[in-house]
């Protein structure tokens, strides 16, 4: 049920918004130049690597040594609305019709982040990854990186077909309210650094 309702999902909002897909591409062409779309090698299911697809949010501006320059510094307009709407999301079904993502569960994040974990923080990746999750609607940026992996665990031993389909309607509200985009104001979260224990 939860990959007929992964490919049934993407398949309709993809033939929905292939034009507006296709305007994006071209503001970001215009704005920053290629490539249009980002990717990055992020863990899937078990911690197996696939390469996550977003619309491009930022341009590739460098110092005087080479080394890229602040987020917050190469942020673009465009990348900044894209981001506030949750568009820049949108390339992503391509990787659920893959099947490396699914609409739901746990966000895929960087592949830093392996070794760091504790054994509880681990088990975000007994499922498959989604483009939303339940540490999206109850906070998104917003929380700390603990309270989020939390929330993944919880999803993790509760995932149900119904408990999805609520997250899908809690996702789209969020993204009309463009609630927890940013935490205080930054363009992206910072680095996880991994959780400190007492002892």
């Amino acid at each position: 049920m939860k990959r007929l309702l992964d490919l049934t999902i993407s398949l309709i909002v993809i033939g929905i918004l292939a034009i507006p897909m296709i305007i994006i591409s071209f503001l970001i062409l215009v704005t920053m130049g290629r490539p249009m779309i980002f990717k990055q090698k992020r863990p899937g299911l078990h911690g197996k690597p696939f390469h996550i697809k977003k619309f491009r949010t930022m341009t590739n501006e460098t110092d005087e040594k080479g080394n890229l320059l602040p987020n917050n510094e190469r942020m673009t307009k465009t990348g900044n609305l894209l981001r506030k709407l949750s568009l820049d999301e949108l390339p992503q079904l391509f990787n659920v019709l893959k099947g490396d993502l699914s609409l739901v569960g746990p966000r895929p994040l960087l592949m830093d982040y392996l070794d760091l974990y504790t054994p509880e923080q681990a088990r975000r990746h007994e499922v498959k990854p989604g483009i939303t999750g339940w540490a999206q609607v109850n906070g998104r940026n917003a929380i700390t990186w603990e309270e989020k992996f939390k929330y993944d665990v919880w999803y993790v031993d509760n995932q149900t077909f119904f408990l999805d389909i609520k997250i899908l309607f809690m996702t789209l509200a969020k993204v009309l309210k463009s609630d927890g985009v940013n935490k205080d104001e930054k363009v992206t979260m910072e680095r996880f650094r991994g959780t400190k224990t007492n002892g």
